[in-house]
């Protein structure tokens, strides 16, 4: 059954925008009578979808959805958009809840402040359709550009992947911080977070962790990370 998310209600009824309805007749060629999955307010509910009365679907009954019960915040560069695009949706999938672009000295793309908002929009449009083929309840939300300043305001349990950290490895600070509620990872971007801005973050609470022995791509490092936080806290 295909999903999609909702930001209106009315009585019985749940509101799509365009982009659903396009999927929904064109893509999915669904008939009158077909049953979907829509998520409102982090609730998910089984509708009917009559053609004719679209954007509005029925809602057919409510179902008891599974709550995120941590909050993943991750911190990226900015990326060249092939590999942008595959990190919001690899997050997505992956139970990220919060993505915050960052500015770092070594990012290779930089971004005019007239694009922000029109770039956001794209990843934001990314990340609910991961959420829509993943099944999850909630879509991640992408805030506005920051600057590692504006970054470290953030609260939680906060780390910073490093190269230079060889003790503290990603196993060891799970094992040691298993009852978060709220962690904050920073990733770095291709030519690595600075020795600057590592030191910055490790004054401002951070924690350096190690990888391992392997020097990732830096569109690799988000889905290692994110994997080992689903294994070491799979239900």
């Amino acid at each position: 059954m295909q999903r999609y998310f909702s930001n209106s209600k009315e009585n019985d009824k749940l509101f799509l925008i365009n982009d659903d309805i396009y999927h929904i007749t064109r893509v999915m060629r669904m008939k009158d009578n077909d049953k979907i999955e829509v998520i409102y307010d982090n609730d998910l509910y089984i509708c009917n979808v009559i053609l004719n009365e679209l954007p509005w679907v029925d809602i057919v009954s409510k179902e008891e959805g599974k709550i995120e019960d941590k909050e993943i915040i991750l911190a990226i560069p900015l990326l060249k958009e092939q590999k942008m695009d595959l990190v919001l949706q690899k997050a997505t999938e992956l139970g990220v809840t919060k993505i915050i672009p960052v500015t770092m000295e070594r990012s290779i793309v930089k971004l005019a402040d007239s694009k922000e908002v029109k770039k956001i929009d794209r990843w934001s449009k990314i990340c609910k359709e991961a959420s829509e083929q993943s099944k999850r309840n909630s879509i991640p939300v992408i805030s506005n550009i920051m600057t590692l300043k504006e970054l470290v305001k953030e609260e939680g349990i906060k780390i910073v992947c490093s190269t230079i950290e060889k003790e503290n490895n990603l196993k060891k600070f799970l094992t040691e911080h298993k009852n978060y509620d709220k962690i904050i990872i920073v990733v770095g971007p291709e030519g690595g977070i600075s020795s600057k801005e590592e030191e910055y973050l490790v004054s401002e609470g951070f924690t350096r962790v190690s990888l391992g022995k392997r020097i990732m791509r830096v569109e690799t490092v988000p889905i290692f990370i994110l994997s080992a936080l689903n294994y070491e806290f799979m239900e």
